[in-house]
């Protein structure tokens, strides 16, 4: 079978595994919108109806005086345990992550970012993350799909604008918000480049360590691991733009599981003639962002989303 059609035929699977999801042709609406000049920005605070159930909201972050399309990165909020935080950690950055923020990072390399609160954060906080996940599991619905799809939406937002190159849109996120980078690109195409940030969990050996209560209740999809591997779904994003950063320390990312999916994705990357878009990284720390890291992020943004105009 051909490779891309394989790839679609997964995308369908792991897609009808989020449980019951509203539909992807909901018409998404701006409820609210404020733009505020900062010193270094402009900041847009949105409220977005993406999903017909519960307002989203989400800050947008531009360059002063830019013309034209400009290409995009959907910043993918962490977890923490902060669940008042959210969005704001595009704006204000986290205990564990590099300094500056990547909202000055974003607008410096003269680029969009976007970033939404998703469901049980920032703004749509207030209900503790086990009674949400048990509520919505009676209903068939999976909080991890529910974060997932909005998370969709906010692809289609972002391409539904007039300042957006729809061909040049990344995604990255540390901790919760690097493994929802892999997810979402794993099932779009539209993301060019993805980079994940200390969370590239390999389950089966997760599951064989036995720390499963390191990631909260929002990360297990029923009936996952009976058909996807962790270098499975990241299969689906070869060969496009991937790059994945991990900590030798970190408990969620044990050192036997990165190595695995490490030489999986090189076997597919090859295959597929891009062997050169796959780029695993990894550190002597724990669960956090160092200065190094940073660089190398910025670096595979500069070479890879804004060096590739319509491509």
């Amino acid at each position: 079978m051909d490779f891309t059609i394989w790839q679609e035929k997964q995308r369908k699977k792991l897609y009808n595994l989020l449980g019951d999801l509203p539909s992807r042709d909901y018409p998404i609406k701006v409820i609210e919108k404020e733009e505020i000049e900062q010193e270094k920005y402009i900041l847009e605070k949105i409220i977005l109806d993406l999903n017909g159930e519960e307002m989203v909201p989400a800050y947008l972050v531009k360059p002063k005086n830019f013309s034209g399309k400009l290409p995009a990165i959907l910043f993918n909020h962490s977890h923490g345990g902060k669940y008042e935080w959210g969005k704001e950690e595009l704006i204000k950055g986290n205990s564990y992550m590099y300094q500056p923020p990547y909202a000055e990072e974003i607008v410096q390399l003269n680029c969009i970012g976007l970033c939404i609160d998703h469901y049980n954060f920032g703004e749509r906080s207030g209900r503790t993350e086990w009674n949400l996940y048990k509520a919505l599991i009676w209903q068939n619905k999976v909080l991890w799909g529910l974060m997932v799809f909005d998370s969709l939406k906010a692809i289609d937002y972002l391409v539904s604008r007039p300042d957006i190159d729809s061909h040049r849109i990344g995604t990255l996120g540390m901790s919760m918000g690097s493994t929802m980078a892999w997810w979402i690109s794993a099932l779009d195409t539209r993301i060019k480049v993805c980079i994940d940030i200390c969370c590239l969990t390999d389950f089966h050996t997760y599951l064989e360590i036995g720390n499963l209560e390191g990631h909260g209740i929002y990360y297990f999809v029923p009936g996952l691991i009976k058909y996807f591997s962790t270098a499975k779904i990241n299969s689906l994003i070869a060969p496009r733009f991937h790059l994945s950063l991990n900590g030798n320390f970190d408990s969620l990312t044990p050192v036997k599981g990165l190595e695995k999916i490490d030489k999986e994705l090189k076997k597919i990357y090859d295959k597929s003639g891009a062997s050169e878009n796959w780029k695993i990284l990894r550190f002597n720390i724990g669960h956090r962002e160092t200065f190094y890291m940073r660089k190398k992020i910025i670096e595979f943004l500069k070479t890879h989303l804004l060096n590739t105009e319509g491509k």
